[in-house]
């Protein structure tokens, strides 16, 4: 009998998040979506999936997900954790509730998805998440302060993720995103790019579809940057 895939994708209702849900779809995967617009559960139905309004800073929400795709297919195959934008500013004029909500919105986006769906991949004896990160996770840019901090916290953390669960064959990986076209372009960030253009998020979403494949099975614990060359020196 064959197995239906199925991929849980959280802020998906836009940009890289939904190109990825999209791609994977396209692949043959059912996909579950949230998103605090709603765009996310709208894009679900037209993929044939299913999706909730709501936020990957709540594990009510993210709880419902869950529950919702295993109610509808039985299991989880792919956790993708995608992100909104955190706060920004001069590094010493952040306050703490920014802080804390860089690291809601970079870091414990992923320790809150992981947490619920990792004990199915477990029972499975295997799954995928893959996080979006960013390029300057280790080389970090003034202009995104508390992103560059905690996605820096999100490669420790799925250091030892993999320590403690690649024996289940449950693998976690980060895709580190330079300049992509979901963002206003800039023509002194596009010549800052050794290949002189923007990534397009479709190419985000190849590297999610391949890392989510069987393909990429003894892929875990890397950060993969994709962007044109952008940290070649890191």
């Amino acid at each position: 009998m064959t197995v239906e895939k199925v991929a849980v994708i959280t802020a998906g209702g836009s940009g890289m998040g939904a190109q990825a849900a999209s791609r994977l779809a396209q692949d043959g995967f059912k996909v579950a979506i949230l998103s605090s617009s709603g765009k996310g559960e709208a894009l679900a139905k037209t993929l044939g999936g299913v999706g909730i309004t709501g936020s990957n800073q709540s594990n009510d929400d993210l709880g419902k997900l869950v529950d919702l795709a295993v109610a509808t297919w039985g299991r989880i195959d792919v956790l993708i954790n995608s992100a909104g934008h955190g706060p920004r500013g001069p590094i010493l004029d952040i306050s703490d509730d920014d802080w804390h909500n860089g690291m809601d919105t970079y870091l414990m986006n992923v320790v809150r998805a992981t947490r619920l769906v990792c004990p199915v991949m477990q029972k499975q004896k295997g799954g995928s998440i893959i996080n979006i990160s960013s390029a300057w996770a280790f080389e970090p840019a003034p202009m995104f302060p508390t992103s560059a901090v905690f996605r820096a916290a999100l490669a420790s953390y799925t250091k030892l993720f993999v320590e403690a669960y690649s024996a289940d064959n449950v693998r976690m990986n980060n895709v580190l995103p330079g300049w992509i076209d979901s963002l206003p372009q800039v023509d002194e960030r596009r010549e800052s790019v050794p290949m002189k253009r923007y990534g397009k998020a479709d190419e985000i979403a190849s590297t999610v579809a391949f890392l989510a494949s069987e393909g990429a099975g003894y892929i875990t614990g890397q950060n993969i940057r994709v962007d044109g060359g952008l940290m070649r020196h890191v």
